[in-house]
C-alpha cells in the first residue's frame, strides 16, 4: 500500500462528497435490509436481487420510451418525466418482485415454523435464482443506460465543486429515510409494523394481522429498492445481471454496521461505508478498499455487537 498524503489533503472534499454519493445507494438498500430483519428477524439476502429487478425494469422502461445510451442529453422538462417514469418502474419492479418473495419463498416457511436455518437458505437460493434467471432471459452483458442527469457544478467545496448530480443523490436518500420513518412513526399501518416488531403474538391478540403487516414489510424494502435503482442507474448509466451481488452485500454490510433493525443505522451505515470505500481508495489502494469496509465491521462489532445505533428493533427508530 502506497500512502498519499497529498492527494488525500487535496482531494478530501471530493473523496467525501463522492463517497457520500455512493453511501446513498447503499443507505437506501440497507433500509430494506433492516425493515425485514426488525419485524420477522429474517436476512433476506434476496433483497439484493429485489434491487436488481429495479434497475432493469427502469432500463426497460427508459428504452421503450426512447431513452437509450444514445439518445443525448434532455431538456429540463424530459428529465423531470423520464425520472418520476423511472421511479414509478423501480418501484413496481422491486415492490412486486419483494412481495412475491414474500409470498411464494418465505410465507410457506413461516407457516410451517421452518428454522431460522432453512430461511437463510432460502433467501440465498432465491437471490441465485433471480440472478441467474435475468442473466438467461435478458443478457450477462452490461446494458446500458442514458446518462439522464449532466453532472453540472452547484457551489464549490475547498476545492471540490460538488454537482447537482451527487446533491441529488444524498438529499433523496435521506429523503426517502425520513418519509419512511414518518411512515413508521406517525400512521396507523405503521404502529402494526412496529407492534410486529416488538411482539408478534401479542400483535395479533390486538388484533393486527400479521400477514398483512409482513407483505407491508417487504413492499416498504422494495420500494425503496427501486429508489435505489434509480440513483444507482442514474450515477453509474449500466446495469447486470449480478449487479446486486456486491453491492448488496455492502449494503448488508452497513445495516449491520448502523445497527440491523434501525432505521437511522441504515443510512448512517450506508454513508460510513461509501465513505471509507472512497477515502481508503485514495489513501492506501483502490484494490484493498473491500478489505477495508469489511475490516472496520468486524472491529466496530467488537466493541459494539449491536451496531453504532444500538438495539435492532425498528419500533427504536
Amino acid at each position: 500500500m502506497n500512502l498519499n498524503f497529498d492527494y488525500l489533503y487535496h482531494s478530501f472534499w471530493f473523496l467525501t462528497v463522492t463517497g457520500l454519493a455512493q453511501g446513498a445507494i447503499y443507505a437506501l438498500v440497507a433500509l430494506g435490509y433492516t425493515m425485514v430483519y426488525g419485524v420477522l428477524k429474517l436476512i433476506n439476502f434476496a433483497h439484493s436481487e429485489v434491487f436488481l429487478i429495479g434497475t432493469f425494469a427502469i432500463w426497460y422502461v427508459w428504452g421503450w420510451t426512447g431513452l437509450d445510451q444514445n439518445a443525448g442529453a434532455q431538456p429540463l422538462a424530459m428529465v423531470l418525466v423520464y425520472l418520476l417514469l423511472g421511479l414509478l418502474a423501480g418501484a413496481v419492479g422491486s415492490g412486486v418482485t419483494a412481495v412475491l418473495l414474500e409470498r411464494v419463498a418465505y410465507r410457506p416457511l413461516r407457516r410451517r415454523n421452518a428454522p431460522s436455518l432453512v430461511f437463510l437458505i432460502t433467501a440465498i437460493g432465491a437471490s441465485i435464482a433471480i440472478s441467474e434467471a435475468v442473466g438467461i432471459y435478458i443478457d450477462r452483458g452490461n446494458r446500458g443506460l442514458n446518462h439522464l442527469v449532466q453532472p453540472k457544478a452547484v457551489f464549490t467545496l475547498g476545492d471540490t465543486q460538488v454537482t447537482n448530480l451527487e446533491i441529488g443523490l444524498v438529499l433523496a436518500a435521506v429523503g426517502m429515510t425520513l418519509a419512511l420513518d414518518i411512515f413508521i412513526r406517525r400512521t396507523r399501518l405503521g404502529r402494526g409494523v412496529r407492534a410486529v416488531a416488538q411482539d408478534p403474538d401479542t400483535a395479533a391478540l390486538m388484533g393486527v394481522n400479521k400477514d398483512r403487516v409482513f407483505v407491508l414489510t417487504f413492499l416498504l424494502g422494495g420500494l425503496l429498492a427501486g429508489g435505489a435503482a434509480l440513483l444507482y442507474n442514474l450515477k453509474f448509466a449500466t446495469t447486470k445481471f449480478d449487479v446486486g451481488f456486491i453491492l448488496g452485500i455492502k449494503a448488508f454490510t452497513a445495516a449491520v454496521l448502523g445497527g440491523i433493525g434501525s432505521l437511522p443505522g441504515a443510512m448512517l451505515g450506508g454513508l460510513l461505508i461509501g465513505l471509507i470505500e472512497t477515502l481508503w481508495s485514495a489513501y492506501f489502494s483502490v484494490e484493498y478498499k473491500d478489505v477495508a469496509a469489511f475490516s472496520i465491521l468486524i472491529v466496530v462489532l467488537i466493541f459494539l455487537p449491536t451496531g453504532l445505533l444500538g438495539r435492532p428493533e425498528v419500533e427504536k427508530v
